[in-house]
């Protein structure tokens, strides 16, 4: 009995496995692909720049080099930043405005700096004053003082030296003390060497100031000329101005905002944009057919299929990768690109930063 259940339950097992496999093997796809997908897969991946991809050949001498490019001024944008972080005081510039070399563009705070340029020019003035004081030498009123107080000394010491005269006589006879006599003569000597100091004061009157004293108060006049042009730097610094004749592209701080010398942003975007270039990106596949001054053009989403000439000023010495990225889903973005520049015959309605279709005209081959 136990047999037979065995072999029925053998046989049973084997026709549920036959069954499965059988189920299996003609059923569809357990997943169905979106038709978006379905249409992705199938379309070809065509290149949007007119260059060569895997599915097509390299174009013929003569065809047009397409590339994606970015408008730029004539000597790129310049990111004018301070050497310091302080306030911002006051912002002199606007957006769109041209300005010269050496146009003030921000006023950072500087009362602080102000101040001590005024204590250090002050400073200077009193030391010229000195040195000027030291290299007329005395007055002439002051030299006469110092004449009448010699005359006054030289007259002291002839009478103090007559009356010792007279007492050493009288002493002799008799009429004089010795200590009269000593008193007299210390008094001579007192009044003769009195008589010297006043004929030495009155020499050096004559003879003006050392040259030890006025090279010194010159050493200290420059040390305060020094110290002034110090101060003037020290505020100049805080004065952002123009390195270069050119528009103002973008301000990037405003009144009252703390700005940072150790951040990545500047305080104003400028550049010469009388004249336009665009820095376009050439594949590697088609350098060897660029030249100086070919023909070019470019055209911009912004203005349809209106085209902007130029030529070719300036192609690079070193592959990199792209400059300029699109959001089509089929760009290579894998390749090397070698910068090439375009100056534009133009610079109206295009705006530096704005991407646009680079074309160039590639020589056509001699025959």
């Amino acid at each position: 009995m136990l047999r037979k259940l065995g072999i029925v339950v053998f046989v049973l097992t084997l026709g549920t496995c036959g069954f499965q496999m059988v189920r299996t093997a003609s059923a569809g796809p357990l997943t169905v692909p979106i038709q978006k997908d379905v249409l992705k897969a199938d379309r070809e991946a065509q290149s949007r720049v007119g260059g060569a991809d895997e599915k097509q050949p390299l174009p013929e001498k003569g065809a047009l080099i397409g590339g994606n490019g970015i408008v730029e001024p004539a000597q790129r944008e310049t990111r004018v930043a301070a050497q310091v972080t302080a306030l911002v005081k006051q912002v002199l510039v606007k957006e769109g405005q041209q300005v010269k070399q050496g146009d003030l563009l921000v006023q950072l705070e500087n009362g602080v700096e102000l101040a001590q340029l005024q204590s250090a020019e002050a400073e200077a003035v009193a030391e010229r004053a000195n040195l000027a004081r030291t290299l007329k030498g005395l007055r002439v009123e002051d030299r006469d003082a110092v004449n009448a107080d010699a005359q006054a000394a030289r007259a002291r010491a002839e009478l103090s030296a007559s009356v010792a005269a007279r007492t050493e006589q009288l002493a002799k006879s008799g009429a004089a003390t010795p200590d009269e006599l000593d008193r007299a003569r210390r008094q001579a000597q007192q009044d003769a060497a009195a008589l010297k100091s006043n004929e030495a004061r009155l020499r050096a009157a004559e003879a003006g100031s050392r040259g030890e004293d006025i090279a010194f108060q010159r050493a200290r006049v420059l040390g305060a000329e020094a110290r002034v042009v110090q101060a003037k730097a020290q505020v100049e610094r805080l004065a952002v101005r123009a390195p270069l004749d050119g528009e103002v592209l973008q301000v990037k701080v405003r009144e009252g905002e703390l700005y940072s010398f150790q951040g990545s942003d500047p305080l104003v975007v400028m550049g010469d944009t009388r004249t336009l270039r665009v820095r376009m990106d050439v594949d590697e596949r088609d350098v060897s057919r660029v030249q100086l001054d070919a023909a070019a053009w470019v055209t911009a989403d912004a203005f349809g299929a209106q085209k902007f000439a130029g030529k070719v000023v300036e192609v690079g010495r070193r592959f990199g990768r792209k400059n300029v990225r699109t959001d089509d889903p089929v760009e290579r973005n894998d390749t090397k690109i070698l910068e090439v520049v375009i100056q534009l015959d133009s610079n109206e309605r295009l705006v530096p930063g704005q991407r646009v279709n680079s074309f160039i005209v590639a020589p056509v081959p001699k025959t």
